[in-house]
């Protein structure tokens, strides 16, 4: 659709354009319908035509994830979720830096064994799914070793909220949240917290992973939905500088996550 409105604000016929790029009509045409895939050439080729150079490499990057772009967690959980986890971990060990912004729950490779397996309990439920919670769990608590190994660098973003919410029963979170407080220290971890009282800037989101300024996945109800043109990626990017200067870090993260803790003792 998007190489139709090019076509159509250069001011072109369908038949003007496969002029220029050199191909019959009826190319265009199946490109236009989708019954026919444009390659990176057909793109590179179209823009040119229409004068759009500076979109190349988006389209490209459209037209090559639009097929594993979003994910239904259904369809990715049909077997059980260790699988996920385990791709997941693949992922990670592949990236360098890390991004991460949530509001409901902290990030995976945060999670302890009690409160992994309380969430995923709550989300096999939901969604009618096979259980493997605890083979799903072994695998998620494995992608913690990228803290400690690896070169990996993790740049975390908390809503409070998530200090807050009860997703698992008091004891499990309670070692939640002072596995925060074990794990804040480490050279590979930056974490700050975003304070209910903060003046917003920028409202709350889903949560959102941005893997080495490449890959955005975004986690919402019913999808997984990865994010790789480059123009929003660098919304991602703003988004995320934006909720960061909202942030507390260091003394003034961990008084939030203490404060969290005391209400649970």
């Amino acid at each position: 659709m998007r190489l139709q409105h090019l076509r159509k604000d250069a001011g072109l016929t369908g038949k003007e354009l496969s002029a220029r790029c050199g191909w019959h009509p009826a190319k265009t045409t199946r490109i236009q319908k989708g019954d026919a895939p444009p390659s990176d050439a057909d793109i590179r080729a179209w823009c040119s035509a229409c004068g759009a150079d500076d979109q190349v490499d988006d389209l490209i990057a459209t037209a090559r994830a639009v097929d594993s772009m979003y994910l239904e967690w259904r369809r990715l959980h049909k077997d059980g979720m260790r699988k996920v986890q385990q791709d997941w971990n693949t992922l990670h060990e592949q990236t360098r830096v890390c991004r991460v912004y949530v509001s409901n729950v902290p990030p995976g490779f945060f999670q302890t064994p009690g409160f992994a397996t309380a969430l995923m309990e709550q989300i096999t439920r939901f969604q009618g799914t096979p259980n493997d919670v605890a083979e799903a769990v072994a695998a998620r608590i494995a992608r913690s070793r990228f803290l400690y190994e690896g070169g990996h660098r993790y740049v975390v973003l908390m809503e409070e909220s998530v200090l807050r919410y009860r997703t698992a029963d008091l004891d499990a979170m309670r070692g939640q949240l002072r596995h925060l407080l074990a794990v804040m220290p480490l050279a590979s971890v930056s974490l700050g917290i975003i304070p209910f009282t903060a003046q917003r800037t920028v409202w709350p989101l889903e949560a959102f992973y941005v893997h080495d300024d490449t890959t955005a996945v975004v986690e919402t109800l019913t999808a997984e939905i990865k994010v790789r043109q480059p123009r929003e990626l660098a919304d991602y990017a703003r988004a995320f500088a934006g909720l960061a200067e909202m942030a507390v870090y260091g003394h003034a993260a961990r008084a939030l996550i203490q404060a969290a803790i005391d209400v649970l003792e």
